[in-house]
C-alpha cells in the first residue's frame, strides 16, 4: 500500500484496530433535505463528539459543513448519485473526481454501485475506473455494494450479498459496505470471503436503538469492521450518545447491555 493512502485510511479507521464508523450524509441528493441534514454543521459536530471516524458526503456540502473547530473528523467524498425523482433511480451517475476530493481535503472517496440494475455495466466500469484513478493518487476507495434489480428477490440473502462484498474489493475498493445479512452465522460468510474491510449499512430507520447496536455488535463479531450508517444516526434523538455508545462496540468490543447502559444514561 502506497504511503499517501496508508496514512489516509489512518485517518478514517481506528488505526490499532482497523475499524471503522462512517456517518453518510449523501442523502440530500437522494431524497432531498430531509431532517437532520438541514443544519449540517450541527450534524457533523455530534457525531464527531461521539466518537465518528468519518463522515461521507456530495462535494457541495464541506462549505457547508465545515466547522473550523471542535474535534476533528474524516472526509469521504461521495463521487456517484441519483435522485428518487428519476425514473432509473437505481442508475448510480459519477458526479464527482478524485481530484475534486483532493482539492477539498478529503481522506477518502466513495462510489455506490447497484448489482442486478439494467445499467450494472456502466456502474461497474465506473468502480473500475476510480479504483485505478483513486490508486494513482494514494487515495482509499469506499465501495458501497448492493444487489437491486429485476433478478434480485432478496437484497439480505448471505450469499447476494458476499457475491456484492466480492465484487467490490475485487475491482479494487479498500473498503466495502454492504447490508447486514440477519444473522452472526451468515455475515461470517461474507467477511471471511473478503481481504479488505467490510462495513455494514444502517438501512431503513429502525424502530429502537437496541436493534441497531445489536445488528453493529453481531456483525463485528462476526469479522465486520464497523459500520456506514446514516438516518438512524444523524436523524437520532441525540446522535452524539447513540455514536458513543457505537463506538464502544465498534471499537472496545462492549456488549449489548453494556452499551444500552451508557444510552440511557441521563
Amino acid at each position: 500500500m502506497l504511503l499517501g493512502k496508508a496514512v489516509r485510511m489512518e485517518r478514517i479507521m481506528n488505526r490499532d484496530n482497523g475499524r471503522i464508523i462512517v456517518v453518510p450524509l449523501d442523502h440530500g441528493v437522494t431524497v432531498g433535505p430531509i431532517y437532520g441534514l438541514v443544519d449540517l454543521r450541527s450534524t457533523v459536530n455530534q457525531v464527531a463528539e461521539g466518537g465518528a471516524n468519518a463522515v461521507l458526503m456530495h462535494k457541495g456540502l464541506p462549505r457547508c459543513s465545515h466547522r473550523g473547530k471542535g474535534r476533528d473528523i474524516g472526509l469521504i467524498i461521495h463521487l456517484s448519485g441519483s435522485t428518487a425523482m428519476s425514473p432509473i433511480p437505481n442508475a448510480k451517475s459519477m458526479v464527482g473526481t478524485v481530484e475534486d476530493a483532493i482539492k477539498l481535503g478529503a481522506d477518502a472517496v466513495s462510489i455506490h454501485v447497484n448489482l442486478g440494475d439494467e445499467t450494472e455495466k456502466n456502474m461497474l466500469a465506473d468502480l473500475g475506473a476510480l479504483c485505478s484513478r483513486a490508486g494513482d493518487w494514494g487515495m482509499p476507495v469506499l465501495a458501497m455494494m448492493y444487489a437491486r434489480g429485476p433478478k434480485i428477490k432478496d437484497e439480505y440473502d448471505p450469499g447476494v450479498v458476499a457475491h456484492c462484498a466480492r465484487v467490490g474489493m475485487e475491482l479494487g475498493a479498500d473498503i466495502v459496505k454492504v447490508n447486514y445479512t440477519g444473522s452472526p452465522e451468515t455475515f461470517r460468510n461474507v467477511t471471511e470471503a473478503c481481504c479488505v474491510p467490510v462495513v455494514i449499512a444502517g438501512g431503513p430507520k429502525m424502530d429502537n436503538d437496541r436493534d441497531l447496536v445489536q445488528m453493529v455488535h453481531d456483525s463485528v463479531q462476526a469479522g465486520g469492521a464497523g459500520l456506514s450508517v446514516g438516518r438512524n444516526i444523524f436523524q437520532h434523538a441525540d446522535p452524539t450518545k447513540l455514536v458513543r455508545s457505537l463506538s464502544k462496540v465498534v471499537h472496545h468490543d462492549w456488549n449489548v447491555d453494556q452499551a444500552m447502559e451508557l444510552m440511557n444514561e441521563p
